[in-house]
Formats: C-alpha cells, structure tokens, sequence
C-alpha cells in the first residue's frame, strides 16, 4: 500500500535539523504508568493514548464498543486517573541554558508535576502546552499528570457558572450521555452524540518530549504563500518564532531556498534576547511559471520543496523544510439575476467550483485506534467517489497533521470548522483566554495547507440561538446574543483575520453570510435558501419527491440514516442482539424513533423483509435501510446538482453538496455512508456514480420526464444522449433513442432531454409505469463517458413483472484485483455483493442489473485469496428479502 508522507510543516518540529548541536530533543512517547484515583488499580499505557486503551490492552475490560459497554465503563470517566514515568535524559543537562516539557495534546483536565514540583495546568484538549522545567529537570525524573473526571470537572464549571444557564445542560436522553460538555474544550462528542457513544477520555493523546537548547530556538514555524493580483506575482509570508536565551543579540543571516521555482533569497536577522518574531516576505522568481494546487478533478495537486536555513552566531545552523503549495480561494457573495438574496460559492484559483463531498468525524472514540493506513483507506475513499471536499465538523476535534497532508496530496477541500457545536458556550475570562490560546495554535498549525479553503466558527450554533432550540426566556436572549458576538465574532474571528489572510471566515454553519453580518451576526432564519448554506433533514416525507428539498445556494449539511451491514455488526454483539427490535438495536440508536423512521421511508417505496427467520429478517431489513438510505440520497444530491445554473421561483445557483456524514465512529446506525473501520455502505457506491464528473439526472414533474447533464469538467465535450426502457421482466431492452451529438458546456446543468410519460410509454409499447424503468448515459462516438443512471416510473413495490434474479459470480484474480463475472436470470434491482469482513471494495455496487451478463472488479485493501473471497461471498438483490 502506498502510504507516502509529504514533508509538511508543523508547528512546531518541521523537520528541523541541527547542523551545530544548537538543541536537543528527547520523546517521551511509549510506555508510562496509569493508576486510578484510590490507586487500587494501577498498569502499563502507551502514549500517545488514553486510560480506555490501556485498560482494554491489558485485558482489563472487553472492547469498549461491545454490546453496552459504553454504559457498563462510565466508571473509568468518572475516576481521576493519573499518569507517570521515570525517564533518564541522554545528555548532560547541565550544558543548556532552556530546558521546555512539551505536549502536544492533553485530554484534558490536568496537573502536571516533573520531580514533585508542579509546574502547570492543562484544560484544554486543543492546545500546545509548553513548560519551562530548567530549574527543576534532572538528570534522572519522574512525571506525573494528575487528571480529573471530565466529566465532573464539566458539571463543576456549570455550577461555578452562577449569573445564568448555558444550556444546553444534557443531551437527549436517547444518546445515553454525559452532561455539560459546553464547559470543557474537548471533543463534543466524546460526551455522546445523535451518531456516538459517550466516552469522555483521559490520557495524552499526542506528542510529548523534551526540548533542550542554547543560543536560540525556533519554537513555531509557519508560512502562508499569497498571490499579489496588483503585481500579479506570488509571495510567501513566512513567521518564525524564536525564544533568544543567549544574553546578547544573536545575528547572522537566512536563506530561503525553492529550487524548483529558481527562487533563493538571503535576509539579515538580529535577534534580541527574549521571545522574538522574524518575518520574511519571499517574492517568486516571475519568470517561472507557477503551478498552482487543484482540488481533485479540475488539476494537479502540485507542491514545491522549501528549506529555511538560519545561519547564526557561533556557527549556529537551523534548517527547515516544508512543502509549500500554491493556490487561491474567494467566498463569492453577490446578486443574482432573478433571484432575490446573494450567491455562496467557492473561487479556487479564479474557477468557480461547486463544492461535492461529506462531512468528516473522528473516526473513532480513541484517537490511538486511528492508524495511518485507516486514515488513508478513509480519505482514499473519498476521492474515490468524485468528492473533492470534507467539512471537518465542529463537534469532533481539529485532526492530526498526517490528515490534512493527505488532503492536500489528494486534492481534498477542507472546510474546517473550530470546534464549537449545538449549544450555547459560556463567556467568562478563564474561558475565552483558554479559546484565544486554542484558536491562534490551531490557525497557525493548519493555515499552510491548501486543502483548507474556509474557516467556519461553529456548528448549527447559530440556528440554535435564532431558532431557540433551548426555549430561552425572550427577555434574556440579548445576553445570548451579546456572548454569542463576542466568542465567535470578537475573539475567533479577530484572531483568523489577523493570523491568516489567504482564505474567508465564516461565523457559522449554516449561516447567512454577508445578511447574517449585516443583521447583527445573527439571521432572523439562518435557514433562508437565498443566503449561505443550509442543513436540511426531513424523514417524514417521500424522499424520492425532489419538491421536498430545498433549491438552496449550498448544501452542507443533508442525509439519512441507514445500518451498517451485519459483518461490521457481528464484531460488537452476539446473537440475542440480532434483530431489528432488539435491546442491542434500541441501545445503539442514538436518534430518536430512527429505527422506526427508516423502516417507515422504505415502506414508502419497498415491500418490507418477509422473512420468518429473525436473523434472515435483520440481516435484509440491513440491507432495506441501505437501499433506502443511497435512493434517498441520490435523489436530494442530484437535485442539488443540477440546479447549479439555473434560477427558478427565485431559487437555486447550488454550488454545494456535503451529505451528512462520510463515516462513523463505532459500530451503529448512522447517516454515514463509511461503516466503522471504512466498508463501504450502498450510499458510498452510489455517490461515485452521483458525484461523477459528467452526470445525466433524470426527475419527473407533472408526468413529463426530464434529464439534465451535468458537468463538473474543465472544458466542453461533445456528447450523445441515449435513453432506454426496459420491462422488470425482460433482459432486453423495449426500446432506445439517441440524441443528436450536442455540446456539453464545462461547469455547467442544462436541460438534454424531456418527454411526457404517457408518450414514452406509449411510444415503447407494452409498457406501464409499474411494468417499466427508464435508464440514460451519456457517450461520444458509442464510447461511454458516463455511467447509466435509471428514473423509476413508479415505487418498486408496485412493481409488474419483476422476478426471482438468481444470480451467478465466477471469481478470478488479475494481478491484485479480483474479477467478478456475474450472470443474472432476470432484471435485479439494487444488486448487493457482499464479501463479508474481507477489507476492499468493489468497483461498483448496489446497481441496477438490466443486461444478462456484467464484470465487477473487487480491490483489496489487504492480501486475500479466491478460495477466502469465494467462501465470503453473497450476492442480494430486492427480489430476495420478498
């Protein structure tokens, strides 16, 4: 597997390489001891980790996520577990003026202790912490990190909070969580969410090391490139933070080196004692061409290698090394001809590109279970399926480095919110420094990456202010008001604007934009489709009728849920937890009524599981809620889709389509459509084909058929149109017609194709809505350029002539890859192939199967062989859960 790493700046430790021994560095990662609060237990835990881990390393519990384990555990967050270490430091202590304690993630709440002295305090889960330990380091010392309860520190600063409630104070009861989790700056939803399980973790969760050094240090490294439209030339600002301990001023010079771009420049620096800032402007060599950084599918995602040498007093060396990437990006917020309100789009690099995607989540409770290789079978699968964009969700936490290289390596937008989500957030001075201090090392951390291209404040916190989710007393909504402005808008977004210049901020999701600053920072109705984006659910309507959904300028949030399949099921329950009522299937149902809200969307359009057999009826009313699930998304995404260039009733120019969400955090229902560890669901499927670059829409109103295209390419193509009806009860075709070749405009939807469906039928003959299903694509000289879509005439239920599909799979293996040749005795609808817990995925999947014969490829993620593939194997289509 390819896992290649990019050389990209953190923060702190970019690659930084001592040519004179001007520092000494010395991780304490690996094995540490963890004891609880009365010390009668006590064991080994690796760091980076949390108490979760070690506890389940050691045999001391069973998998967190098994059963109702997240219940049976909530003893581990209520306890105050401490951490410690002895460690030897390799080198003679003695010979170096600063000596920092440096930790890069603390979760969350804790005292820190180096030799029985204290030396500071942690409460922030999303801040640097460094500690100048120089009078107290050894050269043998013990650690210790003394946490308290999360949860019980949350419900002590609610009730310190004394002038009024910050609601709101629990979740629902139906997630099964903890309280108050607005008071503590931690992963939301590390205290249950309407998709997770409550585990408020303790440990430390990233690096920790010791720095040594003399003279100077670079303690922060970071750059932002910007484009001069005046000049019309590139520039890189580049900032170094320096903590002088020399007595005197240290001089000397710096060379900024990008061999590629024939560009090195050499600057004079004097440095003062203290902290200091150096600031470099680097202009690029005009008379090279400068490639800049594409999203995925507009262009190459190109990156040119930068080193920073410091060439100092007393031959002292400091060299840095970074990637550094080019681009552009403008929110653009203007009038639209025959619509009221203002557009929402994104320009990257002057192109207007309509952003496709999901949302991102952590990707499980315990970030020490999220390897490099799972990270990379995640975001693989996103450009997979044509996205180019993820929202990183305010409710989770602001990932790890090796996340964001890999979007700019894969040309992943980011839409990255600061992590503040549904609820009010308290104001108090302890707070907003904490908040400053996170939000300034985050945008410094981050701002380098191109594949970010919009901060955003919060999640939905807007909406629940305006929309009084918490039934606030009208009288004290002003106080509200006034702490909402001045956390999202007085303190991060004066630190955004003022850290970085090279992309926009967004006070919420969703908003309104440029109305929602000019009403106050808040909207009336943060929903208005005229503004911004929106998020839309509604699971009580037919969700195959596009009139339900909004004709809004961006879509960020929208989705339904499903189950994931049984393979990933089977891991965390046995077999008194399967079926659909069960207690197991009610406890990992944290939406309320959601397991009775997807039968009753299926049941719009399917017949439900017939079976007797309790496990054949949970294992196809599985499969149900995924057909449903990818039908219903389909539809809302390919409304969204080609309605970017037209305005009616006032409505539409969508440039914005993120479904909720892209992947779970355990083993449960959820509106994702990546099951936990990365299988993909239907949904996942079907959005390869939704968001493919050139796509045919068909949808119907008042009887007429109408196929858009859609294209997200960079420039024209000509294209032929073909549309072809088949019964249920035949392999061939009833009937086929082409358009004439036409030009499909670049970045464009429009109209191909429309045909009332009383004249299609009868053109076809024999044919009835129920007895019939209409398919399209799109091709160029009889080579096909998109894949076929379908419109059903009617629900499948209803459905005349559709038989028992008995289908075939001859498996063979091509290098890799494995070869599929399916045979299927009738038209199949919602085709299933399924290879249990074996890793991969399958070229296509949950297709509609209209010819006799069809070849699917299956990828593996790990080696397997045709004997383990052939035993894994079941195939399902709809005929079968009947």
């Amino acid at each position: 597997m390819r896992l290649r790493r990019l050389l990209l700046l953190l923060l702190l430790g970019l690659c930084a390489v001592s040519v004179t021994a001007a520092a000494r560095s010395l991780s304490l990662q690996g094995s540490w001891r963890i004891r609880s609060g009365n010390g009668s237990l006590e064991l080994p835990g690796e760091v980076p980790g949390c108490v979760h881990s070690a506890l389940f390393q050691r045999n001391l519990i069973q998998d967190p996520y098994y059963r109702f384990n997240d219940l049976n555990y909530r003893w581990i967050s209520l306890d105050n577990w401490t951490y410690s270490k002895e460690f030897k430091i390799p080198f003679d202590i003695r010979k170096w003026q600063k000596v920092n304690l440096i930790f890069e993630g603390v979760d969350t709440v804790a005292a820190v202790l180096l030799n029985n002295v204290s030396i500071g305090n942690t409460s922030n889960m999303f801040q640097r912490y460094s500690f100048d330990i120089t009078s107290v380091v050894k050269a043998v010392n013990s650690i210790e990190l003394r946490f308290q309860s999360p949860v019980l520190y949350a419900a002590q600063q609610s009730r310190d909070h004394t002038l009024y409630q910050v609601p709101p104070n629990c979740p629902p009861s139906v997630q099964k969580g903890e309280c108050h989790v607005n008071f503590i700056r931690k992963e939301q939803c590390s205290f249950s969410w309407d998709w997770g399980p409550a585990f408020p973790t303790q440990g430390i969760w990233n690096d920790v090391r010791i720095e040594a050094y003399n003279i100077c240090h670079v303690s922060s490294f970071t750059f932002s490139p910007i484009y001069d439209n005046h000049a019309q030339e590139w520039n890189i600002e580049i900032e170094s933070s320096f903590d002088v301990v020399s007595s005197k001023p240290v001089s000397g010079q710096v060379i900024v080196d990008i061999p590629k771009l024939q560009t090195q420049q050499t600057y004079s620096v004097e440095l003062q004692p203290g902290k200091r800032i150096v600031e470099l402007l680097v202009k690029i060599n005009k008379n090279i061409t400068v490639e800049t950084w594409w999203p995925r599918g507009h262009g190459n995602q190109t990156g040119y290698n930068m080193t920073i040498l410091f060439k100092l007093d007393k031959d002292l060396k400091i060299k840095k090394s970074a990637k550094v990437y080019f681009r552009t990006v403008e929110l653009i917020e203007e009038p639209i001809e025959g619509s009221p309100g203002l557009s929402f789009y994104f320009k990257i690099n002057g192109l207007p590109i309509f952003l496709k995607g999901s949302n991102w989540i952590p990707a499980d409770s315990f970030q020490d279970r999220v390897t490099s290789e799972l990270l990379w079978r995640l975001l693989q699968s996103v450009v997979d399926a044509n996205m180019n964009t993820l929202r990183v969700w305010g409710g989770g936490i602001y990932e790890r480095d090796e996340f964001y290289e890999l979007c700019d390596e894969l040309g992943i937008m980011v839409w990255q919110d600061f992590m503040f989500a549904c609820a009010l957030y308290p104001t108090d001075p302890g707070f907003m420094d904490s908040v400053t201090e996170e939000v300034a090392y985050q945008v410094r951390r981050l701002k380098s990456h191109p594949s970010i291209i919009t901060w955003s404040g919060n999640n939905e916190n807007e909406a629940a202010l305006m929309m009084n989710w918490y039934n606030i007393d009208f009288r004290h909504m002003g106080t509200y008001i006034k702490d909402y402005v001045k956390l999202y808008v007085k303190n991060i977004r004066e630190i955004v604007l003022a850290e970085d210049k090279t992309r926009p901020f967004i006070t919420s999701s969703p908003t309104n934009g440029a109305e929602s600053i000019a009403e106050g920072w808040l909207s009336a109705n943060p929903y208005d489709t005229n503004f911004g984006d929106v998020h839309f659910y509604d699971y009580g309507s037919d969700c195959w009728d596009w009139n339900v959904f909004p004709k809004a300028r961006f879509a960020s949030e929208y989705g339904y849920q499903s189950w994931p399949s049984f393979s990933t099921l089977e891991k965390v329950s046995t077999k008194e937890d399967w079926f659909y009522k069960s207690r197991f299937s009610l406890h990992r149902q944290h939406h309320e009524n959601g397991n009775n809200e997807m039968l009753l969307q299926a049941g719009l359009h399917f017949k439900l599981p017939q079976s007797r057999d309790p496990l054949r009826a949970f294992k196809d009313t599985i499969y149900l809620t995924q057909v449903m699930q990818a039908q219903c998304v389909k539809t809302e995404t390919e409304f969204y889709r080609r309605s970017r260039s037209e305005i009616v009733n006032g409505k539409g120019h969508t440039m914005g389509a993120l479904y909720w969400q892209l992947n779970d955090i355990w083993q449960a229902p959820s509106w994702a459509s990546l099951e936990y560890g990365g299988k993909w669901k239907m949904l996942h499927y079907f959005a390869r084909h939704f968001f493919a670059p050139l796509l045919p829409v068909g949808f119907e109103n008042q009887s007429v058929v109408f196929i858009y295209g859609v294209s997200d390419l960079r420039s024209d193509c000509n294209v032929t149109l073909t549309v072809r009806v088949h019964t249920w009860s035949s392999l061939e075709p009833l009937c086929s017609r082409a358009t004439k070749p036409f030009v499909m405009k670049a970045g464009e939807a429009i109209l191909l194709y429309q045909e009332s469906v009383p004249e299609l039928l009868r053109r076809c003959g024999n044919c009835t809505r129920q007895s019939c299903v209409v398919s399209f694509y799109l091709s160029t000289d009889s080579k096909l350029l998109s894949s076929a879509n379908y419109h059903f005439l009617s629900s499948l239920k209803e459905a005349v002539g559709l038989q028992k599909a008995h289908i075939t799979a001859i498996i063979s293996q091509e290098g890799d890859t494995f070869v599929f040749d399916l045979e299927t005795s009738a038209v199949a609808p919602f085709v299933w192939l399924d290879v249990g817990s074996v890793p991969g995925r399958f070229s296509d999947n949950g297709f509609l199967m209209t010819e006799k014969t069809r070849t699917i490829l299956f990828y593996p993620w790990k080696p397997t062989s045709k004997s383990e593939l052939e035993q894994a194997f079941r195939v399902t289509s709809l005929t079968d859960i009947y």
